[in-house]
């Protein structure tokens, strides 16, 4: 059965993490696979947002890795390096540590703005989704609702996630395998970033290392 997990009666509260700074553009020839950015969050100073707000959670570098904790349910947080890239490929690393299955986190490419953006989503349950960001209202993108996939690792597990945004085909992979491929042209370019989320929980926290964007 199908699990509409954003499509909910009640839509998230969206709260912008990170106010963007001046984008700093990256449009260069480069080959396939070469990195443009990367971030493994060991130096607290890279220049992603932070935020500490008793009712919304906490971003921060943690231990290493870059956490966000998301407090209250329908509440969603992402945050970014103040970047803007085009066509690329992102991967990162997201740890899931506190909180019940009832989340969604992963990854935000082509933020124009705060509440305008691509995101790719799993749960620690083990649903996916695709979906975009406009003007603070999620939708999911060529899907009913959050589909199930057994390569998800569920509960508190590490997985591997990676987010294709090439011309208008947006394609999301999760531990090397392609879970969805959509096309939309809402967005060309932007920043990209980390974001975590709750539906009917309290609390998610998700810790993200290896942060990369490489060309396409």
């Amino acid at each position: 059965m199908l699990r509409a997990k954003i499509f909910a009666a009640t839509m998230m509260v969206f709260l912008v993490a990170c106010q963007l700074p001046s984008l700093t553009s990256y449009f260069f020839e480069v080959s396939s696979g070469s990195v443009l950015f990367q971030d493994d969050f060991s130096d607290p100073s890279s220049g992603w947002g932070n935020l500490s707000h008793e009712n919304f959670g906490i971003l921060d570098y943690f231990d290493g890795y870059f956490r966000i904790q998301v407090e209250g349910d329908h509440h969603m947080l992402w945050t970014g390096p103040g970047l803007d890239f085009s066509d690329i490929r992102l991967e990162a690393d997201s740890i899931k540590v506190i909180g019940s299955p009832d989340d969604i986190f992963g990854l935000v490419c082509r933020a124009a703005d705060q509440e305008n953006f691509y995101f790719f989503a799993i749960s620690s349950d083990g649903y996916y989704g695709i979906g975009k960001m406009i003007n603070g209202v999620q939708e999911l993108i060529d899907m009913p609702g959050m589909l199930p996939n057994e390569v998800i690792s569920q509960g508190k597990a590490v997985n591997h996630l990676r987010a294709d945004c090439t011309e208008d085909r947006l394609v999301f992979f999760v531990n090397g395998q392609m879970l969805a491929s959509v096309n939309d042209l809402e967005f060309t370019t932007g920043d990209v970033g980390l974001f975590a989320g709750t539906l009917e929980a309290s609390e998610n926290v998700v810790l993200f290392d290896n942060f990369s964007v490489l060309n396409p």
